[in-house]
């Protein structure tokens, strides 16, 4: 399968890098299946490191091997597991396995407010996910460890701004 990273430079060596932010799986590498998805995020990192470049890598990643050698956790819907994950990962409370690869939907700003609605008790655990659930969120695969890392394969990178100009 192929899976794309966005950033503000391309990334043919990815590395673990420790997160300052909460992010919804934690510290790791960061990557989606979706075109679409890995190009908005190059334009989101670029406007928040101030940076007039926009890159978009690709690797070829076979899901297949890698699952059956590494330690994955995968979500197929914003349940209430995935949702307990998420809030304790963004909020660095996090103590639980630490495992390879994370694969799962993205809480992007489109569900934000529906997360901060549930953190501040106005909807339930139950009301988050059905609100969760009509939405079309994209995938996240977030490599959390050098294993993990050694099944991306670098394919190229490119500017979505180029390729759309």
């Amino acid at each position: 399968m192929r899976l794309y990273h966005g950033s503000d430079v391309a990334v043919a060596a990815p590395r673990l890098v420790g997160q300052r932010r909460g992010l919804d799986f934690g510290s790791g590498f960061y990557t989606t299946s979706n075109l679409t998805q890995a190009e908005r995020f190059s334009a989101n990192v670029a406007r928040r490191r101030r940076s007039s470049s926009q890159f978009v890598s690709e690797y070829d990643f076979d899901e297949n091997v890698a699952f059956s050698k590494l330690d994955v956790l995968s979500f197929s819907a914003p349940d209430g597991d995935w949702l307990d994950f998420v809030f304790a990962c963004r909020s660095g409370s996090y103590d639980g396995p630490g495992y390879d690869l994370v694969v799962g939907p993205v809480a992007n700003d489109d569900v934000y407010p529906t997360l901060q609605a549930f953190a501040y008790g106005v909807l339930t655990r139950e009301q988050a996910i059905d609100a969760l659930r009509v939405r079309r969120l994209y995938n996240q695969y977030v490599f959390r460890s050098e294993e993990a890392l050694s099944f991306l394969e670098f394919v190229s990178a490119f500017s979505p701004v180029e390729a759309s100009g």
